[in-house]
Formats: C-alpha cells, structure tokens, sequence
C-alpha cells in the first residue's frame, strides 16, 4: 500500500468525478483496459469521485466519448504538477536549491554537544575540557580526532575513568564513567531503622541495636524500630558486694555506664493496610482508532505554509493528530526561519456501551486494585483484599467502589541517627519504656 501510495505521486494523479447513472459501465470499461482507479468516495449531487494516475487520463477520454459519461477533473496531485507550479516559479525554485546547499553544508558542522554519564563531575568541567581539545559548537566534523580528544578530555578531568564520543549527524555525544571512590571507612556510622510506613509489627529480627518495639505494635512512617543507641544495663546502681546503697543508707551516685552507638540492623515485618478508589459508568462513550491514517509533509518559511505532500483538508470527520516539527540549528546567533512539519492525522470513530451495575461494580474494582497494586513492593505478600461498593444518597449512573488491599512486607529502613529524636529506649539518660504499644 506505500509503495503504491509513492508510485502514485512520481507519477502524479488526479481526482476526476462522474454521474452515478453511469458509474457501473464506466468502470467496467477502464478496467478491461487497464486503467486502474481508486478512492471511489460519493460527493453528493448525484456524482462520485475517482483517483487515476496521470497516464490513464488520455485513455480515460475515449472511454467518456464510448459510455457517453462526461467526466471532470476536480483535483491535481504528485510530482509532475508540483514540478510544474514550481517550474512557472523560477525564484522559489533558486530559494530552494540555496535552502537545501545551504543545509547540506549546516550538516558538515557540529551544533549540538550532549553530556551522559556524569553524576559527581560538573558537565560544565567536560565541556571546557572538550572545548581545550578542539571541541565546540560550529566546528567541522572532517577536522574531529575522536580518539585523541577522548584521551585529552579524560586526561584534563581527574574524575573520570574513561571517556568515549560519538558523532551522530550535527550532534556529538559524549559518553563517560566516573570513578568510583572507595568507601569511607572512618569508623562504623550510627543508624537507626525507622518504619517507611505505617502498620502492625508481625515479625521484629535485632541483628544489632536496641528495639525499641516489639510484636503487635502500632507504629507510624519515621518512627524508630531499632535505635542505634544500646542503653547501659539495669543494675549498675548496685555496689561491689552487690547490696545498693539505698539499703546502707546512702544516696545512691548519679552514675551510669556511657551509651555505646551501633549500626543498627534487623528485619521488621508488618501487616500494612492500602487503601485506593475506582468508578465505572455504567454509559460508557469516548472515540476508539480505525487504523486509517494519512501523512501531510509541508515546509514552513516565516509565516507562509507550503504543502509538499498530503491533503489540505483533513478527510476524517473524526480524528486525532500527532505533529514533528524540526528546525534549522541556529548559526552564529542567526535564526534561520525555515521548519519542516510532518502531521499525522489518525481516523477515529465514536462509540458509546452500555454496562450492567455488576460488570461496572467488578470493572471499577480492577481499577480501584490495579492503583493500588502499583504503590505496593513487588517483595510483600498479599493477606487479603476486599472492594466495597460505596453507596450515594442519590441514584446515579456511575459506580463507586472502595478498595483494601491487607499486606505483610519489611517496613524497616535505615536513616543516620538524630539524638532528640527519642528512639534510643532512654529518657533523662536512663532507660525508658521499651516500646509503643499500641
């Protein structure tokens, strides 16, 4: 169907319309003779109109003088007739010879940079860098050493491991990888893990510091699960003979062990509820795609238009439409006002269906469950689910339902430890409650 689309305008076509009274015989006698036609559409009046290429018009007459069925041409398409408007205009043809020398020579030029890679090296450090190795905007790409100006650029930037370039028409990509550093190692950093969100602890594992919450609690998104801070033990009121010195007598010494700090470290499991909301209307009407499509190629030159190929009108009393539109890179600050513009036009056609109240209810329900299947991690497990109709004081054509979705998942995150943040089990310096029990 392209191929034929494209032989049809190199050789050129045009639209001619006929009476219906004489369309069968008309037709039947270009076919026994070769003549191919397409597009037979009505066009009100009583006449339909035909595509034939350019070379089957001439044989097209006799067989009007044969059937007696006058034909008339009412459009003019393809390569042949845009030659000729074009031809009749010799200044526009001079413009665009110019516009497309003018263009190839643009191409021969870099005018684009593009940085990838990079997350800690300042892109603006690799292109200074490019730019001391003979790389910038508006220089030839016949004068490019790739392989020396990669080993240039990754010998100017100490951050860089290695560097590679790519030239891709006006465009020149460069392509880099950091190094990597090495851990620090200035000691064991003080961590706690936190809860990411809300829910019911099922399952607390301490692989190191100090819980702070314990099965069947409630907890909240932040709160501290497992403190980094391990508090002194309980008896270090007593005295060597292991008698405390309330019982002697005397006042017992403010004294405590120091609190140790740790990377803390565990798996907390917990039940985690989702909530989410979906609704489906019991008419359901919007326009779907037919798969018919047509293509308009113009250029645009300041504010005039000109169509080099497709149709001036949209064929389609419904439709949808997609538009790339590229530029000429300026040069030297100079804009060049001149644009190419590619439309696509899509045939859609509108339809309406009709639901009943239980197919909309299980339709609303997917819906309700698909959003909220994608806010939960693909490690936890699903307990339960359940989808509510939601009931309205008024009838009304449309569906609501409300979804639940019951899960058990790891909770636990780590996050560097804040020290007014609570969560190392001591108030005043001394140990508090173990927990949030809820």
């Amino acid at each position: 169907m392209l191929l034929f689309k494209i032989l049809s305008f190199l050789c050129g076509y045009v639209t001619i319309t006929v009476p219906e009274e004489c369309l069968e015989k008309f037709i039947n006698m270009a076919t026994a003779r070769g003549i191919f036609l397409w597009g037979i559409t009505a066009t009100g009046a009583n006449r339909v109109a035909l595509k034939v290429r350019l070379s089957g018009v001439q044989p097209l007459r006799h067989v009007a003088r044969m059937t007696r069925c006058r034909f008339k041409i009412t459009g003019r398409a393809g390569l042949p007739f845009l030659i000729s408007r074009l031809s009749r205009r010799k200044a526009l043809l001079a413009g665009a010879l110019v516009f497309v020398v003018t263009l190839y020579l643009l191409s021969t030029f870099v005018w684009f940079i593009e940085v990838t890679g990079n997350k800690r090296v300042e892109t603006e450090a690799i292109e200074q860098a490019a730019r001391r190795a003979g790389l910038y905007r508006g220089v030839p790409k016949w004068s490019l050493d790739t392989a020396e100006m990669e080993a240039n650029i990754a010998r100017q930037v100490p951050g860089l491991s290695w560097v590679g370039m790519q030239v891709d028409g006006t465009r020149v990509r460069i392509e880099v990888v950091e190094k990597v550093l090495p851990p620090d190692s200035g000691g064991e950093q003080k961590v706690d893990v936190v809860a990411a969100k809300d829910g019911l602890i099922k399952e607390i594992l301490v692989l190191s510091g100090h819980p702070v919450i314990s099965e069947g609690d409630t907890v909240t998104a932040g709160q501290v699960l497992i403190s980094a801070a391990i508090p002194p033990p309980e008896n270090f009121y007593e005295n060597e003979g292991g008698e405390q010195k309330e019982e002697a007598g005397e006042e017992p010494e403010d004294k405590q062990e120091p609190v140790q700090y740790v990377h803390a470290r565990g798996i907390v499991r917990a039940r985690v509820w989702y909530e989410g909301y979906g609704e489906m209307k019991l008419v359901e009407k919007g326009t779907v795609l037919t798969g018919r499509e047509i293509t308009k190629l113009c250029i645009k030159i300041g504010a005039k238009e000109i169509i080099l190929m497709g149709p001036g009108q949209v064929p389609y009393k419904f439709y949808g439409a997609r538009t790339d539109v590229k530029r000429i890179p300026a040069w030297r600050n100079i804009n060049i006002p001149v644009e190419f513009i590619t439309v696509k036009y899509f045939e859609k056609e509108p339809y309406s269906r009709t639901y009943s109240r239980a197919e909309a209810r299980r339709m609303a329900g997917k819906r309700a469950l698909t959003g909220i299947k994608k806010q939960i991690p693909k490690s936890a497990r699903i307990l339960d689910q359940r989808v509510q109709v939601v009931e309205t004081a008024e009838p009304e054509d449309i569906v609501r339902v409300r979804a639940i979705v019951e899960t058990l998942e790891e909770i636990g995150v780590e996050k560097p430890h804040q020290f007014d943040r609570g969560g190392s089990g001591l108030v005043g310096g001394k140990r508090g409650s173990a927990g949030n029990h809820g």
